[in-house]
């Protein structure tokens, strides 16, 4: 029998899902760590980030209002 037939005769088996991954905590993604969201490791794309992301963090907006 070829593939095509088999699977007429037999079907097609899927495997069983896997069990809920686990959760790490550990940091994945260069976007998370510290240094990188300081700009602290020396790219300028990094700093340029950084730059953008406590203007934002500053904004009148971000903050609440007490």
């Amino acid at each position: 029998m070829d593939d095509f037939e088999d699977i007429l005769v037999n079907g097609i088996t899927f495997k069983k899902a896997s069990g809920p991954k686990q959760t790490d905590d550990k940091v994945k993604t260069k976007a998370k760590k510290k240094k990188y969201i300081t700009g602290a490791h020396g790219s300028g794309s990094a700093k340029q980030k950084a730059k953008y992301r406590e203007q934002r963090a500053n904004r009148k907006s971000q903050h609440k209002n007490k």
